[in-house]
């Protein structure tokens, strides 16, 4: 149950957050948004959890923008492709797949995880007493 409560509130901060990010970025946002930048903050953010907690940075950004594109896909079939929101689309960008996911994005997301990475542990550490990892890039 602990763990859950943890989980809410990191998904809830950090939905907040991309939600603030997205609006400052195109203007606007859809409330899926936050519930989709919620989960995908958690996601990230268990990539260090294992122990040891020294996962180089390097690897947790990639996985990380592996994390956010897949789970932009996922949301962007289901809520844009299927329920027909059309929330976003990238069409126009280059290399995208299916208008829902793109390479400029997943690049993006990429040096977006380093800040959403120690946003998690700061957050972990002040609101949960948990240790702040170490960083090391390689």
């Amino acid at each position: 149950m602990k763990w859950l409560c943890k989980c809410v509130v990191l998904a809830l901060i950090g939905g907040l957050v991309y939600y603030v990010i997205e609006v400052l970025w195109r203007g606007r946002s859809h409330w899926t948004m936050a519930v989709l930048g919620g989960l995908c903050f958690v996601l990230c953010g268990l990539i260090n959890e294992p122990m040891p907690r020294e996962v180089p940075l390097w690897k947790q950004m990639v996985l990380c923008s592996a994390v956010i594109t897949m789970m932009e896909l996922a949301a962007g079939l289901i809520l844009n492709e299927y329920l027909g929101l059309g929330i976003w689309d990238y069409s126009q960008m280059p290399f995208n797949f299916l208008g829902q996911i793109c390479l400029p994005y997943t690049v993006l997301w990429l040096f977006l995880s380093v800040p959403a990475i120690m946003l998690d542990d700061w957050l972990r550490h002040r609101l949960f007493g948990q240790d702040c990892p170490r960083y090391r890039f390689f």
